[in-house]
């Protein structure tokens, strides 16, 4: 999950890793620790490019099959061949090859990677993926793909530090790539400070490290995300203020850590995080079929969404006007359907987690939530009072059957990746009785 002061043993091989929060020390390999793992490895203009031989070496002795994509930039500082040579596939570099875009590479390229590692990732190529280009072969396939996507940052401290690069970096963030350093130190300029690409092993040891091996491997997981939308005539509605970033973070953690991820969001305007599968719904009737089309087949449900309680008996066929008389308006409003209570209350079920807003006493109205419904995990947030809904932070009081815990206010990329760990391993302990 997400790295932070950890040493650690990975099943199938030994590696001692810390985190600083970075800064990983490989000690020994005692046998392949990225097993059949398809990387495809982009290499982007700058210095660092020279590093990325080495890598391709010590993935392929971790056990990755490995393909090479050079940027035009990379390829003045390295050489297709040399990384054919190391990788025993064939290098692509443009999108202009008419041998492979016959087929259309690109796309065969995009399906075929399990997880995407771009390093180095110079200043540029951060920016324009960051504003979705596709302007090159190695930005294309990164929209392309469903696969993980991690950089590894090499540049010039100045550059590294300005808010331009540090704005497109934590939208990189917020859309479930994964940042692997920049380490500090000195630099090709003689300069030093932070914007060091880490080395070859410390990239090897994150990647097994932060789930690309897949913590959550052969995990099904649903989440719901978002509100729902309740209308009363053709154009107005009933909803409230969730902006769904807190559900599609969590989708992002759990989907970045290995699980095979189904989110059913509400009407939002955010991206779909990389690999997971979307079901886009408006009402709580329409968010009750999707979830329980889904959750037979999964592990985990993830209930982030803010179903509304009620909904108009009858929408109205045409716009209500203030013409037709009418001082005033009456609503008659009927109960929506408890889709938690719903998948709770089935047997068997996967592990609930559901999420508790609330304006008052918290941790009392989120235990007897807990209780009520028989969940396994509840995520307790006070809202309002500019708190909870509509921000790119958060914090969250755990509560289950014997435990609690309190997750400081962070981001939301930050909070969901620290919530998915938790879920797993109270799933884990609930697996092994």
């Amino acid at each position: 999950m997400r790295p932070a002061a950890a040493t650690g043993e990975r099943r199938g091989g030994r590696i001692s890793v810390s985190y600083r929060p970075f800064r990983v020390c490989v000690v020994s390999y005692m046998s392949q620790i990225l097993p059949g793992v398809r990387v495809l490895l982009g290499v982007s203009g700058g210095i660092a490019a020279y590093k990325a031989a080495e890598l391709v070496r010590r993935l392929r002795d971790a056990g990755a099959e490995v393909r090479v994509v050079l940027s035009a930039n990379a390829a003045r500082f390295v050489t297709a061949l040399t990384f054919q040579a190391l990788s025993g596939n064939p290098v692509r570099s443009s999108l202009w090859d008419e041998a492979a875009e016959g087929a259309m590479g690109h796309i065969e390229l995009a399906r075929w990677a399990g997880q995407v590692l771009i390093a180095p990732a110079s200043a540029d190529l951060l920016a324009r993926l960051a504003h979705g280009r596709a302007d090159d072969l190695l930005t294309t396939l990164c929209l392309a793909t469903t696969a993980p996507v991690a950089v590894a940052p090499a540049m010039n401290h100045q550059m590294w530090a300005h808010p331009a690069t540090q704005a497109n970096v934590a939208c990189l963030r917020a859309r479930g790539v994964r940042v692997l350093g920049p380490a500090e130190g000195s630099q090709a300029c003689g300069e030093s400070g932070s914007g060091r690409m880490l080395e070859a092993a410390e990239l090897v040891a994150a990647l097994a490290a932060t789930g690309s091996v897949g913590e959550l491997a052969g995990q099904r997981w649903l989440v719901s995300a978002g509100p729902t939308y309740e209308d009363i005539d053709p154009v107005r509605f009933i909803g409230n203020r969730s902006s769904g970033r807190m559900g599609f973070a969590i989708a992002a953690a759990a989907r970045a850590a290995g699980a095979q991820v189904t989110l059913v969001a509400g009407p939002v305007a955010l991206a779909t995080p990389p690999g997971t599968t979307r079901i886009d719904v408006r009402s709580a009737q329409q968010m009750r079929e999707a979830v329980l089309a889904q959750v037979d087949h999964s592990d985990v449900f993830v209930s982030a969404a803010a179903v509304g309680d009620f909904r108009p008996a009858a929408a109205a066929p045409h716009k209500f006007k203030k013409a037709d008389g009418h001082s005033g308006l009456e609503l008659s409003l009927v109960q929506n359907p408890d889709i938690l209570a719903e998948v709770a209350a089935r047997s068997p079920r996967p592990f609930v987690v559901g999420f508790a807003a609330e304006t008052e006493q918290v941790e009392a109205h989120a235990q007897a939530k807990l209780a009520r419904k028989r969940l396994d995990l509840i995520a307790a947030n006070e809202v309002g009072h500019e708190l909870g809904f509509e921000r790119d932070d958060n914090a969250l009081l755990l509560l289950w059957p014997g435990g609690r815990e309190a997750l400081a206010r962070t981001d939301k990329t930050t909070l969901a990746q620290d919530l998915v760990a938790r879920i797993a391993r109270l799933r884990a302990r609930q697996v092994a009785g």
